[in-house]
């Protein structure tokens, strides 16, 4: 039975990065051929895994990185380390591929400032890339 994640052991962030591009070959990418995947991990060593889904309405596409953030919430994660995202074309995914402003939106809901996003060309953090993230003060 897949349960949508996978229970890791000391994941180290080539490991992620193997997992994102695992998770990139199922990505739908039909009107951009440029497929995207992504692993999340949880602060308790589960990986959730994302791929884009296109749509012929582009609006309705979804990024690889809030599939894999809600696969983790609707199975009642809410804390998380890092999550490795790869994208490109022709499975090759040598070149950064950053995460859109709505996905970073997505992840400053649920992760603090120095969470961990690895790229092909390194690791950062969530503040490096919305410093000045909106937050609703309720």
């Amino acid at each position: 039975m897949d349960v949508g994640y996978m229970e890791c052991v000391n994941m180290n962030n080539e490991e992620l990065m193997r997992l994102a591009c695992e998770a990139a070959q199922n990505a739908y990418a039909r009107y951009s051929g440029f497929c995207v995947g992504a692993a999340l991990l949880t602060a308790d060593g589960r990986v959730y895994r994302g791929c884009n889904v296109e749509n012929s309405s582009y609006s309705l596409t979804m990024c690889a990185e809030r599939i894999a953030f809600f696969k983790a919430l609707s199975e009642g994660c809410t804390q998380f380390r890092a999550i490795a995202i790869v994208g490109g074309t022709e499975g090759n995914f040598s070149h950064p591929c950053c995460p859109c402003g709505a996905c970073l939106q997505v992840m400053s809901e649920f992760c603090d400032g120095d969470f961990s996003i690895i790229l092909s060309n390194g690791e950062f953090t969530l503040d490096d890339f919305l410093p000045m993230r909106f937050e609703l003060s309720c």
